[in-house]
């Protein structure tokens, strides 16, 4: 192979328009996919590419612009270095390509919905704000429903004028010809216009179904390191604090070297002493034995049809006691919380699956068949730990018990008492810190093999996570944080042991 003509080639065609777009759209897939499946880099990477592709949607736009809609001058064209081609005295001019076309311009603006309709879904959130990200995430696919819609019945009418009418009278199936017998004698067109809404409403459905079931080779890894199970000493330390006071001289100007006339205060501060790292293993450094350098504690929240999933997240409570995680114990953690389908639970590897899933909400909850058989694969084969919180009613708690009695039909829940070490580990907790009280005082567990493999909280711990703490008393949102870490650590602190006990 002679690598200066593949050079050469390559510095030839690299200068082309449409080469530099394609390739950034290979890119922006990457991008894409990561978001959406991969979670490899931050958001703030993936708006950063998004955005990026503004300016190759500005030069297809205005290259393709129509005079009945805007003309363009030419010269435009020539200051964008970007993507600006230089124009040699040998290469002839393509009029078919170059010249103004209506079709080009309206494709040009149907592709650069598609950067603009992420870039508007991924924004929010870096606010957190999920909510107005699914809200328009589903506008933009009704739009890019209708946008479809719209060249798909361009396009069979073209066709349909362009077709040649049969030379044989024998039964047509052609879709394009208005003589097709599945289109009968009466009404045709208008049976034509209704076949192709039905075909490309399948055939739109069918790709949204396959990019929404997307689960890419997703892992988790911990943070690498070590430390001891044991509780977070909580010690009393009495700090004096001194004021000191200028003497004025009522008779004489300012005396710049008085006395020193001392107040003196004691103030009672309560601290947290670390005389040790919270962890599992022997190596420097607060983490866990079986973990990567490159590893961090994340939070993921499973998302499910008939209620709100996303209760709390857009106030920050998963970001917060992930951040509050990260400053108490020392462990590495993520940047984000992680909405996510349960589905793509399985798109996890057995020995780097998350070690703990969050489920909240107080509204309904609806779970397929194909879910409930991936949670108890998640439970039981992945080691895996599921945490759920009562978000505000009564009847939440009705339905995820019967939801586990589908997930898990043969383990019976327990009371989750305060000597458990959920409880006590790192924090000790001398009670079950409760929000609002939404029918019960204490949590439920459903133990597989000696562990928790799922822990139901009954009073609303994320309202105390969330902005503002929701106006509940400091000792009261100061427990929920704790008891959050606690189940946080349970969870990896478990999944620590087996992925040691089961190393080859």
């Amino acid at each position: 192979m002679d690598w200066r003509k593949v050079i050469e080639f390559l510095r030839t065609h690299s200068r082309r328009p449409g080469v530099r777009t394609i390739a950034f759209a290979i890119f922006w897939c990457f991008a894409w996919l990561d978001s959406q499946i991969w979670f490899r880099f931050p958001t703030g990477l993936h708006i950063i590419v998004f955005l990026a592709a503004s300016p190759f949607c500005y030069y297809w736009i205005i290259k393709y612009a129509t005079r009945t809609l805007v003309r363009i001058p030419h010269e435009w064209l020539e200051n964008l270095p970007f993507l600006h081609r230089k124009r040699r005295a040998n290469r002839r001019r393509k009029p078919a390509w170059n010249d103004p076309s209506p079709i080009r311009f309206h494709a040009a603006l149907t592709l650069s919905y598609l950067p603009a309709w992420q870039l508007a879904a991924h924004s929010p959130l870096l606010f957190s704000a999920y909510s107005l990200s699914s809200s328009i995430t589903s506008t933009g696919a009704f739009g890019a429903f209708f946008i479809g819609l719209a060249w798909a019945v361009w396009w069979i009418d073209r066709e349909t004028k362009r077709a040649a009418p049969p030379a044989a009278k024998k039964r047509i199936w052609d879709p394009r010809q208005l003589v097709a017998w599945y289109f009968g004698k009466k009404n045709p067109k208008l049976r034509q216009s209704v076949f192709t809404l039905l075909t490309y409403t399948c055939m739109y459905g069918l790709v949204f179904f396959l990019l929404t079931r997307l689960t890419g080779c997703a892992i988790y890894e911990a943070p690498f390191g070590g430390g001891e199970e044991k509780q977070l000493r909580q010690i009393v330390k009495i700090q004096k604090v001194v004021k000191k006071k200028f003497v004025i001289n009522p008779y004489s100007s300012v005396l710049f070297n008085p006395p020193p006339i001392d107040d003196v205060e004691l103030d009672v501060l309560e601290v947290t002493e670390h005389l040790y790292q919270i962890g599992q293993g022997k190596a420097k450094g607060a983490g866990y034995s079986a973990g990567t350098t490159r590893g961090k504690v994340r939070f993921i929240r499973l998302k499910y049809s008939g209620g709100d999933w996303e209760q709390d997240m857009a106030r920050g409570s998963d970001l917060n006691l992930l951040t509050e995680y990260g400053v108490r114990l020392g462990h590495p953690v993520s940047d984000r919380p992680e909405p996510m389908e349960i589905s793509r639970l399985r798109a996890f590897p057995a020995r780097k699956s998350p070690p703990m899933v969050y489920m909240t909400g107080q509204q309904g909850i609806s779970v397929s068949g194909g879910e409930v058989k991936i949670l108890r694969k998640y439970l039981l084969e992945s080691h895996g730990m599921l945490f759920a919180d009562n978000g505000g009613s009564s009847g939440w708690e009705g339905q995820f018990v019967s939801m586990m009695q589908r997930v898990l039909p043969k383990v019976e829940p327990i009371s989750v008492y305060l000597d458990h070490p959920i409880h006590r580990i790192p924090y000790p907790l001398p009670r079950l810190p409760i929000v609002a009280p939404h029918g019960r005082s204490n949590a439920l567990g459903w133990v597989v093999d000696g562990r928790l493999a799922v822990y139901y909280h009954p009073g609303d711990i994320g309202d105390a996570w969330a902005d503002g703490h929701s106006g509940v008393p400091r000792e009261i949102w100061e427990s929920c944080y704790q008891l959050g870490i606690n189940v946080i650590y349970y969870a990896h602190a478990e999944y620590n042991k087996w992925l040691e006990a089961t190393k080859e």
